[in-house]
């Protein structure tokens, strides 16, 4: 797996060949096949995985009750300190999420970080701690789209993405959606 994002962060996926996947880990070409039928289940795969862990630690942020704007920043914090830890994670997601006519079970993962955000929102909001004309479902994607631009600034080269400018893009989110969100 690894080895196929390191492939298709380089080359893109339709670039990739499988036998590229195979070289750069190292293995014997139709070994690639026991473990995946195609390029495509390889990067399928990655989106699952990506998501299915996004979605465990954004369902830890949940339960953990903390204020809205410490979720918020630990969500942040998380998505956007991924540029740092995967970058090539990154790049594949951010470049090939939206390139595939398959694109709505690829962020069908997604779904569940989606609502969990959601919840966390609506949790504040019953608090009184959110605005109550504040619609959660689209405060939700408004929050979420945020963070996916600002990656996206990052891989196309137009954002500065040092540790530091992770840590002021966190700072600069918290502080907009706490302040918009504020009852």
């Amino acid at each position: 797996m690894r080895a196929a994002i390191r492939v298709f962060a380089r080359k893109g996926f339709h670039a990739a060949r499988v036998g590229d996947i195979a070289e750069e880990a190292g293995v014997a070409h139709g070994l690639l096949y026991h473990y995946f039928r195609s390029k495509e289940e390889v990067l399928e795969t990655v989106f699952r995985e990506t998501w299915e862990r996004l979605g465990e630690q954004t369902h830890r942020i949940e339960e953990s009750g903390a204020p809205l704007p410490e979720q918020i920043r630990r969500f942040a914090a998380i998505f956007l300190g991924a540029w740092l830890m995967t970058p090539s994670l990154v790049r594949v997601v951010v470049r090939e999420v939206g390139r595939s006519p398959q694109v709505g079970e690829r962020v069908g993962g997604l779904r569940e970080v989606l609502l969990s955000i959601r919840r966390m929102i609506e949790a504040a909001q019953a608090r009184g701690d959110v605005r109550a004309e504040v619609d959660p479902l689209f405060a939700t994607w408004v929050l979420y789209g945020a963070l996916e631009e600002i990656l996206t600034g990052w891989v196309l080269g137009q954002l500065p993405g040092e540790e530091e400018d992770i840590e002021r893009a966190v700072a600069s989110v918290v502080d907009v959606f706490a302040l918009g969100f504020a009852a």
